[in-house]
């Protein structure tokens, strides 16, 4: 997909930070867009960011968490567009919390959203996809999908998950000859809510006490806008990429990983004890 003029995209977790960025991206280059997101007022203001001289947008509450939610949101959006030619699965959330200090729904209401919402949402748009005669699926992982970090057992299992998941996909597809391809995304520091949108354990494995000071610290690691990650994801998909890597960060861990498999950990438990001392 090199164009994506005239065409029909769908983002999940479009009602802020790199969900938005995409749509308006997007918009810019002629795409209709169908966005959805669980935060009705986000979701909002992301449809009231784009022209309206720009293609046809349409908006619906969803969350990818509910299988049957998820395959009726595509239903709609066919129904709507006429057809679907892009699914980005943008939604995400995180737990800060170490492995001993989380608890069972934590574990199970992220899963929902960053892998189970990824798998719905591709099942879900696949066959749309098909149809269209020229389709893209975008996952969205994590460097956290590359290397494991302390305090996220839950976001690394679900960003690990999606990349085998998407990675598999790829496979898939082109052994069949579709007309469809997958790319899996790994950005780096994005300036996003994720972390104020969080659900932690504080003390556990860090030494932040509140959520204002959890965005503070994130934020002051995140050095890239959603806006370059919109465009460094788009310009991916235009060149069939299997793997996105987004900042020198992405690039960084990933050939730590390649260089030191499982070294790399005693590096960050140095790193994470020195921490602790210090605090």
């Amino acid at each position: 997909m090199r164009d994506f003029n005239e065409r029909v995209a769908a983002i999940t977790g479009a009602g802020s930070g790199i969900g938005r960025a995409l749509a308006q991206n997007l918009a810019r280059q002629g795409a209709h867009l169908a966005l959805s997101d669980v935060n009705e007022s986000g979701l909002a203001e992301t449809a009231a960011s784009i022209p309206t001289d720009r293609g046809k947008v349409t908006t619906e509450i969803v969350d990818v968490a509910d299988r049957e939610a998820m395959e009726a949101h595509a239903a709609h959006v066919v129904e709507a567009h006429g057809r679907a030619n892009l699914i980005i699965n943008n939604a995400g959330v995180t737990v800060g919390a170490s492995v001993a200090d989380h608890t069972p729904e934590d574990f199970q209401w992220l899963m929902g959203i960053n892998f189970w919402g990824v798998v719905h949402g591709t099942q879900a748009f696949l066959p749309h996809l098909h149809a269209s005669g020229e389709g893209h699926v975008v996952n969205i992982s994590s460097v956290f999908g590359i290397i494991a970090f302390p305090g996220q057992s839950s976001y690394n299992a679900s960003k690990f998950a999606v990349r085998g998941f998407t990675e598999c996909l790829r496979q898939e597809l082109e052994v069949e000859g579709a007309p469809v391809s997958a790319t899996c995304v790994h950005p780096g520091g994005i300036q996003t809510n994720i972390a104020r949108d969080a659900r932690m354990v504080f003390g556990s494995m860090g030494d932040v006490q509140t959520h204002e000071e959890a965005d503070a610290e994130f934020r002051r690691m995140a050095r890239h806008s959603p806006e370059k990650a919109a465009d460094v994801i788009l310009r991916g998909v235009q060149r069939n990429k299997r793997r996105v890597l987004i900042g020198p960060e992405a690039y960084a861990i990933d050939w730590v990983q390649r260089l030191l498999p499982t070294a790399y950990q005693k590096i960050l438990v140095w790193a994470a004890k020195r921490r602790a001392n210090a605090s």
